[in-house]
């Protein structure tokens, strides 16, 4: 597995790192920051498997391409 997108890729773990920062100091509802956390993780995952399936994608995480 090899990563296809850094900057999807990147966006996406800043995303998680602000989202888990807010619940941790209390500025969002432990309930709206699991349902961001999910739609980043769904969005990672759904990109993944459009890639696998052959659709085109422009995926975050991306088979390995062979040499």
């Amino acid at each position: 597995m090899t990563i296809a997108n850094p900057s999807k890729a990147l966006i996406a773990l800043v995303g998680l790192i602000c989202v888990t920062v807010l619940m941790l100091t209390d500025s969002i509802s432990q309930d709206a920051g699991i349902g961001l956390i999910s739609a980043v993780i769904g969005y990672g995952i759904g990109n993944g498997i459009q890639a696998r399936t052959g659709k085109p994608v422009d995926p975050i995480i991306g088979p390995k391409s062979k040499p």
